[in-house]
């Protein structure tokens, strides 16, 4: 029988090619601990996370379901393979969750290469579901947005007070969210141009509800994003605090990197 649960599904299926490396960006090592590893300890600590699903790429699965056993993510339920785009990969792992958990069961969506949300972002992500049917993680953005058609002329720039950044997770239900993948994989382009689970259900013109992210919500996709998390890591230690980095907070990260 599928039981109503909190589930998290992580897809960590990239192949490192912007990192430059020859070992996938998630399996690198931080303070001798795989990126994944740092991401899915934040779902393996928090209280209302029970159950963790995983797609990685075929020729990671025994060495992802290893690292898992060895560093205690007894949450993992499985780890299966991921597809040809991200949302390929989610949608593997959407369908092995709903074969344990009900359709109305919360599932938060989230990179295998963002490990610093905070556990306060996990919560109001649940809290955002439970509320509204979807829960997208976002901050203001703090830099001009210019919209450019070709890449080199400005077409428009929006208000920044009006502009967000997207982050993860992003959350659900799970048999709404699987509802709007089997739409989006019906239509002519399926997933193309569907970055992300709010890109599809905007393009469904499903509403979607944003709650607030935290600033060193990073998704490691650049050496540079390396150092930095590195960095955001020291900083954590060394402050012997857990709660939500403020601005303050990264812009002394930032500092330190630049000196």
């Amino acid at each position: 029988m599928r039981e109503t649960t909190c589930a998290a599904i992580i897809f960590a299926g990239g192949e490192g090619r912007r990192m430059g490396t020859a070992l996938p960006k998630q399996y690198l090592e931080i303070d001798g601990i795989p990126i994944l590893i740092h991401t899915l300890r934040l779902f393996q600590e928090h209280p209302e996370v029970a159950r963790i699903y995983l797609a990685v790429h075929e020729d990671y699965i025994d060495y992802t379901k290893e690292l898992t056993e060895r560093f205690g993510i007894t949450k993992t339920v499985d780890v299966v393979a991921g597809g040809h785009v991200a949302q390929e990969s989610i949608y593997n792992a959407l369908i092995r969750a709903a074969a344990d958990c009900a359709d109305d069961s919360i599932v938060l969506l989230h990179d295998g290469v963002r490990p610093f949300i905070t556990p306060e972002v996990i919560s109001r992500n649940i809290e955002g579901v439970r509320r509204n049917g979807n829960a997208i993680t976002s901050i203001p953005c703090y830099e001009t947005i210019l919209v450019s058609d070709d890449g080199e002329q400005v077409e428009r720039v929006p208000l920044r007070r009006e502009t967000f950044t997207g982050q993860a997770p992003q959350s659900f239900r799970l048999g709404d969210i699987l509802a709007a993948h089997d739409r989006i994989r019906q239509t002519p382009g399926g997933y193309t141009n569907m970055v992300d689970a709010c890109t599809i259900l905007q393009s469904l013109g499903i509403p979607t509800h944003m709650v607030e992210g935290n600033r060193g919500n990073i998704k490691v996709t650049t050496p540079v994003d390396v150092y930095l998390l590195r960095a955001l890591l020291e900083y954590r230690r060394e402050s012997g605090e857990a709660q939500e980095p403020t601005a303050a907070d990264l812009k002394s990260v930032e500092k330190r990197e630049g000196s």
